[in-house]
């Protein structure tokens, strides 16, 4: 017989036994206890005549004791299938209270009577006893409820990496969840004084025995368990499972568990930003606190992934005033809810204004008098901006343009630019125009009490619209997985980070230098994807496929840091360069070309405005373009 037919077992855990059901059989074991108790006194054979007259008063002194300890703890409240070791402690109070009491009739018994109405023994017996049917039946209860609702044929075999204290209770919250679908087989630990043995009944392995017992024991996902594992480590661990096309799960911090303890929903599938992340960021910089604290900090472009990121990290060193500025309402509203709620004493303003509306800024720069101006304010997405040169021109120029301008006028202490790597050897639109600001800053800087500073890094995990989050959505809706070219390749960095190496260039800064940061080794788009996939417990091309829809409109193969003609020099921070780029002495002129490029923005001829993009930066060639018959011309 199938014990957990759902037609057999279904109506019985859908049933919430009454309470007085559950007084009953616990009673119903209290005499069952002291039978055995009386047994095993009396080693199984014949009772004395004298025990056996007061075998009535024995059982209505427990059931009066055990049913007045029951009611006084709430013993009878619990349900035996959500027993936990707390219902077992409430038990084994109520059971030593309960003998305590019957210990005590005994001898106001030998006093009226001149007799012990239990023999002492009986009662250190039937303690023991009766602590261990009540538990018993409790478990048995609880082990039947979670086999039912989660038989063995429905669950995944795992491994747990790391058998301390964290893979422990990892183990545990597994077992004790009724709606967990996992069953732990083995712990894989590198301490060599763990392994061999067995903890809770479970073997742990070392680490060169995880493939045999893959595939010796069909396990079918790994979950990495220990505290503070270094990034090198992880990603060592995850490169191993995704090779065997297991599933990989992690538990979060010890500080993110609910109330000091994990649930099993807690523990969930690695994402690929956990395997691209790097060093932890610190926010103590004392550097960075002595430029921001007591300072008005303006942000523009404050509610995107760069600029909202800047936010944070700029209010944990308790600037004077942080004013948000955005042009967009609802993720500037977004990021007014969370800064009330984590920096609720700190002085800050939401700003709603366009970069291109000089009248707006010249009120905003007029009204607030900011020390320090972060413009992470751009138009990105190369396809777009591709096919709309003109706005590109507008925001990405003319917008940085009317800031800078601004703060020299009021006389601003810095201005630190966000650029991007896509500056360097511009293949598209969105990359010319953000090197002429580069451009126009750089060189407005040798004529200017203010300091501008350029910053230019890559791509960053998880921002708006990057290849990360727009694979996720494909592979949720089980839709194919584009990507533009096999060798296409990119180099990323977690958005923390790179605001901190900001924050850090800042501090650097003397003016006029464009800080490059250091991205690590590119990564291969494709790799990127095929990742992704597995770890969503997908097979590439099997479950979910993978196609090439050729490069877009701008884009190149390979992103640069540094132009061919420029090098680089070392600081202090290994992270941060300072580029060597081509210098333009006469600001006059590049004003002038630039102030001639912002009015071709009025012909909306996107091939004139290309043309004069340029002629400003003549390592521009157009890439996958419409635009690359002008680098023929």
């Amino acid at each position: 017989m199938n014990i957990y037919h759902p037609k057999l077992l279904d109506w019985t855990w859908k049933i919430n036994i009454p309470r007085y059901f559950v007084i009953l059989f616990d009673l119903f074991l209290a005499i069952i206890s002291l039978s055995i108790a009386i047994l095993l006194r009396f080693n199984f054979e014949n009772i004395p005549d004298a025990d056996k007259k007061n075998l009535p008063y024995n059982i209505l002194i427990i059931i009066l004791v055990r049913l007045t300890c029951e009611l006084l703890f709430g013993i009878h409240k619990g349900m035996f299938r959500h027993s936990s070791s707390r219902d077992a402690l409430r038990i084994f109070y109520a059971s030593i209270l309960g003998n305590i009491s019957i210990f005590m009739i005994n001898f106001f018994w030998l006093f009226a009577y001149s007799h012990f109405v239990f023999p002492t023994s009986v009662i250190i017996i039937d303690l023991l006893v009766y602590v261990f049917l009540m538990v018993s039946a409790r478990i048995i209860v609880k082990t039947l409820y979670i086999e039912y609702k989660n038989p063995y044929k429905n669950k995944k075999y795992i491994l747990i990496y790391g058998a301390g204290e964290s893979g422990i209770i990892t183990k545990r919250t597994l077992d004790k969840d009724a709606a967990s679908h996992y069953k732990v087989i083995a712990f894989i630990d590198d301490d060599e004084k763990k392994q061999g043995k067995r903890i809770e009944n479970i073997m742990v392995y070392p680490p060169e025995d995880i493939e045999a017992i893959v595939k010796d024991k069909n396990i079918d996902a790994i979950v990495i368990s220990i505290q503070n594992l270094s990034f090198e480590k992880k990603q060592e661990i995850a490169e191993k499972a995704l090779n065997m096309n297991i599933q990989i799960l992690h538990v979060p911090p010890v500080s993110k568990w609910l109330n000091g303890q994990l649930n099993a929903y807690q523990i969930k599938a690695i994402h690929i930003e956990d395997l691209l992340e790097r060093e932890t960021i610190n926010l103590n910089n004392p550097k960075v606190k002595e430029e921001i604290t007591n300072k008005v900090i303006l942000i523009t472009g404050a509610a995107g992934s760069i600029g909202s990121e800047l936010s944070r990290q700029c209010a944990h060193y308790a600037p004077e005033k942080l004013v948000f500025l955005d042009i967009t309402e609802t993720p500037l509203y977004e990021l007014e809810l969370e800064i009330k709620e984590k920096f609720p004493h700190l002085n800050f303003e939401i700003v709603i204004g366009d970069i291109k509306n000089e009248i707006r800024m010249r009120r905003v720069f007029e009204y607030f008098r900011p020390d320090i101006v972060f413009h992470a304010a751009a138009y990105k997405h190369v396809p777009v901006m591709e096919e709309n040169p003109s706005e590109a021109l507008l925001n990405n120029v003319m917008g940085t343009k009317i800031i800078a301008d601004l703060c020299e006028k009021y006389s601003i202490e810095k201005m630190i630019l966000i650029s991007t790597d896509k500056a360097v050897n511009p293949t598209n639109v969105m990359g010319a125009s953000k090197r002429i600001a580069e451009i126009y800053i750089q060189t407005k800087n040798k004529h200017s009490s203010t300091k501008y500073i350029t910053t230019r890094f890559g791509n960053v995990l998880g921002s708006n619209g990057s290849v990360i989050v727009r694979f996720k959505k494909q592979i949720e809706n089980g839709e194919p997985v584009t990507v533009t070219h096999p060798e296409i390749t990119r180099f990323f960095m977690t958005i923390p980070e790179a605001c901190q190496l900001v924050l850090e260039a800042s501090t650097m800064g003397k003016g006029g230098e464009i800080f490059v940061f250091d991205m690590g080794k590119p990564i291969k788009i494709l790799d990127l994807a095929k990742k992704m996939i597995r770890l969503s417990g997908l097979k590439e091309n099997e479950d979910i496929k993978i196609k090439f829809t050729g490069l877009r409109p701008g884009e190149k193969l390979y992103e640069e840091i540094l132009a061919d003609a420029e090098t680089n020099i070392p600081t202090h921070h290994p992270k941060i360069l300072i580029g060597k780029v081509r210098e333009y002495d006469n600001f006059e002129e590049i004003k002038i070309a630039i102030d001639e490029l912002i009015n071709a923005f009025y012909t909306q001829d996107n091939f004139l405005i290309v043309q004069q993009m340029k002629k400003l930066v003549p390592e521009f060639s157009s890439n996958n373009s419409v635009f690359e018959q002008l680098d023929k011309k």
